[in-house]
């Protein structure tokens, strides 16, 4: 009978990268964690031993806990949570049972480093389009759901990243960046390891809208419109990066779920 405090590999692998997907901790202890440095993606490292402490960091959050094989530690967390009022589960097999099923894993050494909230810290160039929107979606779906991104005049950018400790991103000579006739965006998913079919299929997408070779995939004109769009009905970039982040959610579960599904009229006959 399947167990009504776990979550599968199967389960878990449907909610990453949506925006209803489980806040994911991972609980291994650093010997196993040293032997394989990656993470789940959008998932954070917290100390078994002090969950008393941190639960309440939780609160009213569906999490997933996870450890190498899904025994003592992630369910004791998970039990510790819920017995604290919070929805946990822990991760059935564990980090082990998620690698060898080809989960997506992200590359722990190319997080940079937290502020004292715990949160990564980005900066760019304002009035973003197209990349500058790609690219925090992805951080936050799959990197740290709770990074802060800055938008400043592009004169400004370096300024802003010494001065506020931001990692500048899509401006000349920085390491996140284009790279020949790859977009940021394709940076990222390369460099974090993120290896997903749904992203290389929104990463053409998103590389044929951003440097202009609409040729590439029939959606990338639909996609570059909706984005030029979306730049004209918002004077503020955040507000314009939190309405862009539903559109790429969308096309993130049409690479993954629908690309062979077609509409048409029911039984092809045209609307009088």
């Amino acid at each position: 009978m399947p167990s009504t405090t776990a979550i599968t590999v199967q389960q878990l692998s449907r909610l990453i990268g949506l925006p209803g997907a489980p806040v994911i901790v991972d609980v291994r202890i650093d010997e196993d964690y040293d032997a394989d440095p990656r993470l789940l993606p959008a998932s954070h490292r917290r100390n078994f031993k002090t969950v008393s402490a941190w639960a309440n960091d939780l609160a009213g959050s569906q999490v997933a806990v996870v450890c190498q094989k899904g025994q003592k530690l992630s369910q004791g967390v998970a039990a510790w949570l819920r017995h604290e009022g919070i929805a946990a589960e822990s991760l059935g097999g564990g980090f082990e049972a998620w690698r060898d099923a080809g989960g997506p894993l992200v590359r722990a050494d190319k997080i940079p480093s937290r502020d004292e909230k715990g949160r990564t810290v980005w900066v760019t160039r304002a009035r973003p389009k197209v990349d500058r929107i790609a690219c925090p979606w992805l951080i936050r779906r799959f990197i740290d759901p709770d990074a802060v991104f800055l938008f400043v005049e592009p004169a400004e950018v370096p300024a802003v990243a010494d001065r506020f400790q931001a990692v500048p991103f899509d401006i000349d000579n920085v390491f996140w960046s284009h790279r020949g006739e790859r977009c940021t965006f394709d940076t990222m998913i390369e460099e974090f390891g993120l290896q997903s079919q749904a992203l290389d299929r929104l990463a053409t997408i998103v590389r044929a809208a951003d440097t202009a070779r609409l040729d590439l995939v029939p959606q990338a004109a639909g996609f570059l419109a909706a984005s030029l769009g979306l730049s004209r009905m918002f004077r503020d970039d955040l507000e314009q990066l939190e309405a862009g982040t539903m559109l790429y959610d969308a096309f993130f579960r049409w690479c993954r779920d629908a690309t062979d599904e077609t509409h048409n009229w029911p039984g092809g006959a045209k609307p009088s």
